[in-house]
């Protein structure tokens, strides 16, 4: 009987030396919690980047910590506006450019584009022509302007002033855009490219791109199927001659912010934690009710660069006035407490919303975006993604601009079918622009709206004119001539925020929300780009132990 207990506690004790062994090697970071096997073993098997400490800050932008605050305009209602009820809402951490994109970011994007798809070959003409700022929104006819027409984008007197003249889908491709150039940097920093490899497409040495998605699912397919020749350091790994998402190298994309973030990164609450700001109650971007300075140091300074009454877009010459006439040098007013310029006046700035004048905050009241079209990468018959290889798909914009929606190089992408919508909840179809908004569930008079040429925006008619060219190039245009059109809002507006040089105090409240045509430009909209930031919250270690601590 003894003999047997003995051997019963021999056994106990062997099992749980095994558990703890096990125990022991799991906690190492290179060890799987899950099967124990080895992560990162040169004999193969499962490879992941352990050693991934947290997002680094993108070049150009400041992290925005996501938080709380009331969304929408409650001070100075004059116009007994209803577009902005305030709503609470909720927004995740991300990141925000410091600064408007200037006329000198833009200008390394179009001699990007002058380089690598040159102008005078046909086959490239539109893509940077498309991509051209329109300088002629300077022009006015009782005005003399020629100046700002001629040197505004081009001249290195305006090189660190705000880029004007972009519509939304350039703003759109200047991100995307920026989006690859930014990954290749990072990519032979970490030694998958060698060095100075995106300087061979600019002196033409190499004849394809780099798209970072076509990277990602199709290595081999990147700078014209030349990677293998071009692969830095990591080369002599096999296993990780190419960086993956789990590698942790990879930045996600750049993107105009939403303008729930736009909102919630101008009003800066992070600075102050008293009630009525976090109530919806701060006027602007920085402290207090008054456009003018109130602090000791630099007390009657304007605070930002607006119209401060008919005729006068500065302020008496030496005295009053905020420094600049038109745009003004970005960085030329303080921050807000995110480290933001620019926030309220200089220009407007686009936002990645479809406009509309309800917040449906019932649906979402987290990362509140209203404009998502669902996509999936089109699979060629090989099983494979497809990359637009010599092909380039444009697009003919209402005003008669032809800009490239694909670039050679890119993955092709096809609107998602129901095939993937089956059965669930959180989306049914593609395009959601228009959800529950101007569908018969929207309104109470839903039976009143006509169904005209199958159009199901019932609520919001806006006309609907065609523009395109025909086989000679020629413009197209057809004119929408109903008389029942009721709206201009559509799923082709969107929303601009933060006032701008030509606009009123009114208008400098980050809650303010005003919509344009995505093909439209002025001479006082620009943009600044964002993006999302992947894993915790903050950036704060002394945060992460409370929390666990907790």
């Amino acid at each position: 009987m003894k003999k047997h207990l003995i051997k019963v506690v021999l056994s106990c004790a062997v099992v749980m030396g095994s558990f703890s062994s096990c125990k022991n090697s799991s906690s190492s970071k290179n060890v799987s919690r899950a099967t124990g096997w080895k992560i990162n073993a040169k004999e193969g098997g499962f490879q992941y980047n352990s050693d991934f400490k947290e997002q680094e800050t993108p070049p150009g932008t400041v992290f925005v910590e996501g938080g709380t605050f009331t969304k929408g305009k409650v001070q100075d209602d004059i116009m007994h506006d209803w577009n902005n009820t305030p709503t609470q809402q909720h927004v995740q951490s991300f990141y925000m450019d410091e600064t408007e994109v200037t006329n000198v970011m833009y200008l390394e994007y179009l001699d990007y584009l002058k380089a690598v798809y040159p102008p005078d070959d046909p086959k490239y003409a539109n893509i940077y022509e498309g991509a051209l700022p329109d300088t002629l929104v300077w022009r006015n006819r009782l005005g003399f302007n020629e100046t700002m027409t001629n040197n505004y984008l081009r001249h290195p007197a305006y090189a660190e002033y705000p880029v004007v003249g972009v519509n939304w889908v350039q703003a759109t491709q200047y991100a995307e855009w920026r989006t690859d150039r930014v990954n290749e940097v990072m990519l032979e920093r970490e030694g998958y490219l060698a060095d100075d490899t995106k300087y061979k497409v600019l002196n033409g040495e190499l004849e394809g791109t780099f798209s970072t998605e076509a990277y990602l699912n199709n290595p081999e397919s990147v700078y014209g199927g030349e990677i293998d020749s071009l692969q830095g350091k990591q080369k002599k790994d096999s296993i990780n001659s190419f960086a993956k998402r789990s590698s942790g190298v990879i930045m996600p994309e750049y993107r105009l912010p939403t303008e729930t973030e736009w909102e919630y990164a101008a009003q800066a609450l992070v600075g102050t934690r008293e009630y009525n700001n976090y109530r919806g109650r701060k006027k602007y971007p920085w402290e207090g009710d008054y456009t003018r300075n109130g602090q000791r140091v630099g007390r009657g300074d304007q605070l930002a660069n607006f119209k401060q009454g008919k005729g006068d877009y500065g302020g008496i010459a030496g005295w009053s006035d905020d420094g600049a006439d038109i745009t003004g040098q970005v960085k030329s007013y303080k921050p807000n407490d995110f480290g933001l310029y620019d926030m309220a006046g200089n220009v407007n700035e686009w936002v990645a919303d479809v406009y509309r004048p309800i917040v449906d905050d019932e649906i979402s009241d987290f990362n509140y975006y209203r404009g998502n079209v669902f996509m999936k990468k089109a699979i060629g018959e090989d099983g494979k993604v497809e990359i637009l290889r010599d092909e380039i798909v444009y697009d003919t914009l209402p005003n008669g601009k032809i800009v490239a929606i694909n670039l050679p190089g890119e993955i092709k992408e096809v609107a998602v079918t129901e095939e993937e919508t089956y059965l669930r909840t959180n989306f049914d179809k593609s395009d959601n622009r228009g959800f529950r908004d101007g569908d018969p569930g929207s309104s109470r008079f839903f039976n009143r709206f006509s169904e005209e040429d199958g159009d199901t925006q019932k609520m919001y008619d806006s006309p609907k004119h065609k523009v395109e060219r025909n086989e000679d190039g020629e413009i197209v245009r057809q004119y929408d001539e109903s008389n029942y059109r009721t709206s201009l809002i559509n799923n082709e507006v969107r929303v601009y925020k933060g006032g701008s040089w030509r606009d009123r105090a009114y208008w400098l409240d980050p809650a303010q929300r005003r919509y344009l045509p995505q093909y439209m430009a002025t001479d006082d909209i620009g943009f600044r780009c964002a993006m999302s930031r992947v894993g915790s919250k903050s950036r704060s270690k002394k945060t992460v132990r409370h929390k666990k601590a907790r």
